[in-house]
């Protein structure tokens, strides 16, 4: 049986190469050292661990646990003093974002008592988004799959992954990857779990036609019969 859900320890370099696949995708960690980000690419991060700086162009970022940023193009990542994972969408031109730390819970209900925060929403129809999964105590998840590539890291708390091949236990710092189409669910016990799931692509996100600056824009009649806007 194919292999449908793959855990790894989050180490320093290239974890994931995934350049091949349908959304070109490279992941990697940042653990006690220095990783350079590529300049034609855009790249999705969680501090797991200590802190992390970062720096863009003139500008110095220090980010801590629970921080997550997207950052188009060329960037330094220094992990002296801590742990990050990162998300390269190969050419693909994101916008630059730092956020965090992670709420107690999500925004959004979710499957089975679960909730989602959208972290980072596609800034167009389609495109990766970045998401904070909560998964509470003593949850059993319906068995679901998913249409495209997830992969992320363990956040917090402890739990299991359930799949067709077998069952794989959850911690913190602990990155992942699963398959299109692959069946799986979470299960926690005593403990919340907490997850940050990165898709390559949504169903999701503004268009030229369907945007809110463009749905809340309302032309007046003067205004539709002015030079401006015949």
């Amino acid at each position: 049986m194919p292999a449908d859900f793959f855990p790894i320890q989050l180490t320093h370099g290239l974890l994931f190469d995934l350049r091949d696949s349908e959304y070109p995708t490279q992941v990697f960690g940042v653990a006690q050292g220095p990783l350079a980000l590529s300049e034609t690419d855009t790249h999705f991060g969680l501090v797991t661990d200590g802190e992390i700086a970062l720096t863009r162009g003139p500008d110095r970022f220090t980010l801590r646990k629970g921080a997550f940023f997207v950052v188009p193009g060329a960037a330094d990542l220094d992990g002296t003093r801590g742990r990050c994972l990162v998300i390269s969408r190969l050419r693909y031109q994101g916008l630059f974002q730092i956020g965090g730390p992670l709420e107690a819970r999500g925004r959004l209900r979710y499957i089975d008592g679960c909730s989602d925060t959208l972290l980072v929403c596609p800034p167009r129809l389609g495109e990766p988004c970045l998401n904070h999964l909560h998964i509470p105590p003593g949850t059993h998840q319906s068995a679901h799959s998913h249409p495209s590539e997830r992969i992320g890291v363990i956040a917090g708390g402890h739990g299991t992954c359930v799949t067709d091949s077998g069952r794989y236990p959850l911690s913190p710092g602990m990155a992942w990857r699963i398959p299109t189409g692959s069946r799986h669910c979470f299960v926690t016990e005593d403990e919340r779990l907490d997850v940050l799931a990165w898709h390559p692509d949504t169903d999701f996100g503004p268009t030229d036609e369907n945007h809110p600056m463009l749905n809340r824009t309302f032309l007046s009649a003067s205004a539709t019969a002015s030079p401006g806007n015949r």
